[in-house]
């Protein structure tokens, strides 16, 4: 069963609207981050999902699905990082084919500093299109999931 035309065009229009908040977002992330941390979107997105994670280290495969990159894109994000001294890597103790990524201490240093910086910035952009009618009913969507996951904590 297909979709009426209103229907296609209605759920295209909301995929070009989040996709133009993100976009939004993004760039406002990359400007300050690089600016004040020498530390890409990505970059900081592979920080921060290790910095959540028991021991602060994941397989590159679940590394890549957490931050949603294909895995050479992955192991080339590493291995920047790796070269920086951000991130380390090391074979699994139970199964040597397995790689593990793990934040070094320079890593978490840098990830605390760069936290407030990405904070502020998702804020500005945040309230920066909540201005524009297009983007506002997106902006209270992402509002409202975040007070379930506030009051959980």
């Amino acid at each position: 069963m297909s979709l009426p035309d209103d229907a296609v065009e209605a759920r295209a229009h909301g995929w070009r609207t989040l996709a133009a908040l993100h976009a939004r977002i993004e760039d406002r992330l990359e400007r300050a981050l690089q600016r004040d941390h020498e530390l890409s979107v990505s970059e900081y997105t592979v920080l921060e999902v290790l910095s959540r994670q028991d021991g602060f280290h994941l397989r590159m495969n679940q590394l890549s699905s957490a931050v949603v990159l294909s895995q050479s894109a992955t192991t080339r994000l590493v291995s920047r990082l790796e070269d920086r001294g951000l991130l380390q890597r090391y074979l699994c103790p139970t199964d040597r084919r397995g790689i593990y990524t793990e934040v070094t201490a320079a890593g978490r240093e840098l990830l605390d500093a760069a936290r407030p910086t990405h904070d502020r910035a998702l804020t500005e952009a945040l309230a920066a299109a909540e201005e524009l009618p297009e983007l506002a009913p997106l902006v209270a969507a992402l509002q409202a999931l975040e007070l379930p996951a506030a009051a959980g904590r």
